[in-house]
């Protein structure tokens, strides 16, 4: 195909000397012979030239196709492997073996890491994990064996390691423009779980059981917040100081076992705390509520929330 176009160009740029030559020997006298052939070399150089500015760019047009072809199949080639990297690690939260387990939870994480787009469905992954059913002699009464106890301290120390990897998976909260993921802990068993100073958007623990402490302290939260018939052991510790709730705070029935600091913290959205029993230990000093309060039935070692708020001077309650 090349070869017909070359030429074709050559016998056009033939055509075209001799025509133009021949046409201004016929129709103007005053043009000598040397002049008409100059002036048809000049037409037929014209025509190769506009031949070499097409091939030119019909070269760079199959130049970007084929570099976009080979893009394409990079990135196909890309999504694959993490495809099978992320079934593989899925599979392995599943290994009988500890150290298998940590590490197909650094694996999701990783995958996270490098290709954003999967955050969140790594994040739902390791929430998953979390939400399993899981035993320990701190949690459960009953006879233990050695060899229990060790497992259960075994798959503890795995759990520790999903909830610090989803810590850092979140993004900052100074990060405004990050996106801002999903947890649900519904009905999870966690411990020492620190999402401190992290911009989160839905987070859901409904039911779920914290044992040691839980630190919400200086996060941004922008979904709605559902802690309902969440329970903190006796020795659980809930920090969330400076926290600021864009949506809903739903704490509706929760039972704190320990102190809990809501201190500075701002609820932006409809707050519920009835039938919420609360330890002596709970503070709300600076915190605003510029939503509607809702704290019918909630206590507060033998106290109403209300009066506890009354009776807490740099704390108010307010609709805005």
């Amino acid at each position: 195909m090349r070869k017909f176009g070359l030429a074709a160009t050559i016998a056009f740029a033939v055509l075209a000397v001799f025509g133009v030559s021949l046409a201004l020997l016929v129709f103007d006298p005053r043009v000598n012979g040397a002049d008409a052939l100059r002036t048809g070399g000049f037409a037929g150089g014209s025509v190769v030239a506009l031949y070499a500015l097409w091939l030119n760019d019909r070269r760079r047009r199959v130049e970007e196709n084929r570099q976009l072809q080979e893009g394409r199949q990079v990135r196909l080639d890309q999504e694959r492997v993490s495809d099978e990297r992320f079934a593989r690690a899925v599979e392995l939260l599943g290994h009988e073996a500890d150290q298998v387990r940590v590490g197909a939870l650094h694996s999701l994480a990783g995958l996270a890491r490098s290709n954003p787009g999967l955050t969140q469905t790594v994040l739902d992954v390791l929430c998953s994990y979390l939400r399993r059913p899981f035993l320990h002699p701190r949690y459960d009464d009953g006879e233990w064996q050695r060899d229990e106890q060790h497992e259960a301290e075994r798959k503890l120390q795995v759990r520790r390691t999903a909830q610090r990897l989803i810590a850092t998976l979140l993004p900052q909260a100074t990060d405004t423009a990050a996106p801002a993921y999903d947890l649900d802990l519904t009905n999870a068993k966690l411990e020492y779980l620190d999402l401190s100073g992290r911009r989160i958007g839905t987070l859901t623990a409904r039911h779920a059981r914290i044992f040691r402490d839980i630190n919400l302290s200086r996060c941004e939260i922008t979904g709605p917040v559902w802690f309902t018939r969440v329970v903190f052991a006796d020795d659980g510790k809930f920090r969330c100081k400076d926290t600021v709730f864009h949506d809903r705070a739903q704490f509706s029935g929760v039972e704190f076992g320990g102190p809990a600091a809501f201190d500075r913290s701002e609820f932006r959205g409809r707050a519920r705390f009835d039938q919420a029993k609360l330890h002596s230990g709970v503070t709300f000093d600076g915190a605003r509520f510029a939503g509607p309060l809702e704290s019918d039935g909630a206590t507060v070692a033998d106290a109403d929330l209300d009066s506890l708020l009354a009776s807490t001077t740099r704390a108010c309650a307010e609709t805005e």
